[in-house]
């Protein structure tokens, strides 16, 4: 089969790899009708991931069609549409019965870590992709769901609501700010309604991704680049600071930006991922009984989300903004990782 396989900081190839064979009994092979490219994957690009080594084949989001299962796999049929989680889950460990699958406890990749596909085994970004722990990481998809929107819940919806929106404690009426108006942030803006959200605030620096995020669900967006963002975030509560602040970018600015706009009493929910050391400016904060979450995504919202997409509850598929066949795999990251200029949120790519 083919296959877009790493091989080292900034160089990837689209190329010929042995076929996936089941190695558990809990395993399924899925061939992979449809996938996405993750910023994550960007970050492992530029060898921000030294977890993943040479030889990798990436990628962690996948709509497919399940082609072969092991003896213990008993949920899951040959010929099932599924979605795969970007997270796998053992469903046994303790980990795992907290609904904290980002940290199950299984060996397969590395105990304590649930985030292995095209990180530490082969991920999705191929024609064929083996499952570990089939029957808890893969989900089986309606009839009605397409492509375009199955393959968001794999990772960017659940990401934005489960680490932005419920960590934050949204909840009816408040005024939430997201800092960062790319595919995750627009997944929490998106989202945020589900909890009563009253007024939500975009704030980027890119003034084609504010617009974007007006049809996403923001009912203010704020460029992060004027003087006195600070003061016009603010405006809109009274002077007090907005209930809930999340951090969709990974920056140590765009952390300390939420820490700026944040009431006393309110919460931060740090979604992005960061790659150097954040300052904490404790002497400042200790007094606004703040509330501060981290945390890597566990999916275990999925089924719910699932069945908002299925019900067009959630229009999932809005975030498909360029689509390429797997031959075109390169091009695909060149538009991807040229976003502010192509303007892309996530390109769609099937084979």
């Amino acid at each position: 089969m083919k296959a877009l396989v790493y091989h080292g900081p900034g160089k990837k190839a689209w190329e010929e790899v042995p076929d996936p064979k089941i190695l558990q009994p809990t395993d399924v092979i899925v061939h992979v009708d449809t996938t996405t490219i993750c910023g994550t994957d960007l970050h492992i690009l530029k060898g921000d991931v030294p977890a993943v080594t040479d030889g990798r084949i990436l990628g962690h989001e996948g709509v497919g069609t399940v082609t072969e299962i092991g003896s213990a796999v008993t949920t899951i049929e040959v010929g099932d549409r599924v979605l795969i989680s970007c997270i796998n889950s053992c469903g046994s460990c303790s980990y795992c019965h907290q609904g904290l699958y980002a940290h199950c406890l299984a060996d397969e990749g590395a105990s304590g870590i649930g985030w292995i596909l095209g990180h530490l085994i082969d991920g999705t970004q191929a024609e064929y992709v083996r499952v570990p722990f089939g029957d808890n990481s893969l989900y089986k998809l309606p009839a009605g769901v397409s492509d375009d929107a199955a393959v968001m819940l794999s990772d960017i919806l659940p990401t934005g609501f489960e680490i932005g929106v419920r960590y934050g404690r949204v909840k009816p009426g408040d005024v939430v700010a997201v800092v960062g108006a790319g595919p995750v942030g627009l997944a929490a803006i998106m989202t945020a309604s589900l909890y009563g959200a009253a007024r939500v605030v975009a704030l980027d620096l890119d003034a084609n991704r504010l617009e974007k995020a007006r049809t996403f669900g923001a009912t203010d967006v704020v460029n992060s680049a004027d003087e006195d963002w600070v003061d016009q975030v603010k405006a809109m509560t009274d002077g007090f600071g907005v209930d809930v602040a999340i951090e969709a970018v990974g920056l140590p600015a765009t952390f300390d930006a939420c820490t700026k706009i944040v009431r006393p009493g309110g919460s931060i929910a740090n979604v992005g991922v960061h790659g150097a050391p954040v300052e904490l400016a404790l002497q400042d904060l200790w007094i606004m009984d703040l509330s501060i979450t981290t945390g890597l995504v566990s999916t275990n919202t999925t089924p719910m989300l699932l069945k908002l997409v299925a019900q067009d509850k959630l229009a999932a598929a809005s975030f498909a903004t360029h689509h390429f066949t797997f031959e075109q795999m390169l091009d695909a990251y060149d538009t991807f990782g040229r976003a502010a200029e192509t303007k892309a949120l996530k390109v769609v790519i099937k084979r």
